[in-house]
């Protein structure tokens, strides 16, 4: 597909290896500051967000959002201790797995957090 589309738009570039360096760039880059990952689903992104935080020992947040079992011994299964075992999370971190498809938690855990407290900033400004 993306050979045809190269005929209707030319000039779009892939190039993997300048992804890969660019996702490690920016875990690498982010010290002293934390980071964390909010990984929904898993396969091939989650491998390589987990392997750019194992390049800063670490990530300091881990949630998992994913209906996949580990038994199948599939990447997308693996539990969080996994990547705290590559150094892919610190031992410090306390990641989660969410058992559950990504489109019902992501929307609560947005709506319960983030938007929570931006609603709450908001309020405050008003005042």
């Amino acid at each position: 597909m993306l050979y045809f589309h190269s005929f209707r738009s030319p000039g779009l570039v892939v190039d993997i290896v300048q992804d890969i360096r660019a996702i490690n760039g920016e875990a690498v880059h982010a010290s002293p500051q934390k980071t964390g990952m909010i990984i929904l689903g898993g396969g091939m992104p989650k491998h390589h967000i987990c392997n750019a935080n194992m390049m800063r020992n670490g990530a300091d947040y881990a949630v998992y959002i994913n209906t996949a079992q580990e038994f199948d011994g599939s990447d997308s299964g693996a539990l969080p201790d996994e990547a705290v075992s590559w150094g892919k999370i610190r031992g410090s971190a306390t990641p989660i797995k969410v058992h559950c498809d990504a489109t019902i938690a992501f929307p609560l855990l947005v709506s319960q957090t983030f938007a929570k407290k931006l609603n709450e900033k908001c309020q405050g400004n008003t005042r």
